[in-house]
């Protein structure tokens, strides 16, 4: 596990490469990091999240691209005041990873949610992410926002 106040990690863990890469990529959104974040991506690869259509991707197409991650940032990570990943599970082959968690948000106003979810990644020779599914459910997270105490 790399070192992370923002992480918790119940899940197997040993140094399978993907698993590494998506737990510095969580670190990364924490810490409102998307320059570095970015470096973590291929040119051609591709954000579901959530996967299939959702008001971050209407078609439900996917984000294709450097400059649509880059834009996917600005939509989906940018307006988030803080993030906390909890992975409960995760199972690392070969050139992917999935995770199972829940990533847990403060938005600027205070509002909280809970979003659980089962998120596959998959990278290239190089060791960069070519995809990432994200799968989860938009009524699920709804029903948890709640305003802090």
């Amino acid at each position: 596990m790399i070192e992370s106040e923002f992480i918790t990690w119940e899940a197997p863990d040993d140094e399978h490469p993907v698993r590494r890469l998506s737990q510095r990529s969580y670190d990364l959104v924490s810490r409102k990091q998307k320059d570095e974040w970015l470096t973590l991506w291929a040119e051609d690869a591709v954000i579901e999240d959530p996967v299939g259509p959702s008001f971050f991707d209407p078609d439900g197409k996917g984000h294709h691209g450097l400059d649509a991650i880059s834009a996917f940032w600005d939509l989906a990570i940018a307006p988030v005041k803080a993030f906390r990943f909890t992975i409960r599970d995760s199972f690392a082959n070969g050139n992917a990873c999935a995770n199972i968690g829940t990533f847990s948000t403060e938005l600027e106003d205070g509002s909280l949610a809970d979003t659980d979810l089962i998120a596959v990644y998959r990278t290239n020779d190089e060791g960069l992410f070519v995809s990432m599914a994200a799968h989860w459910e938009m009524e699920r997270t709804l029903a948890t926002v709640r305003k802090p105490e």
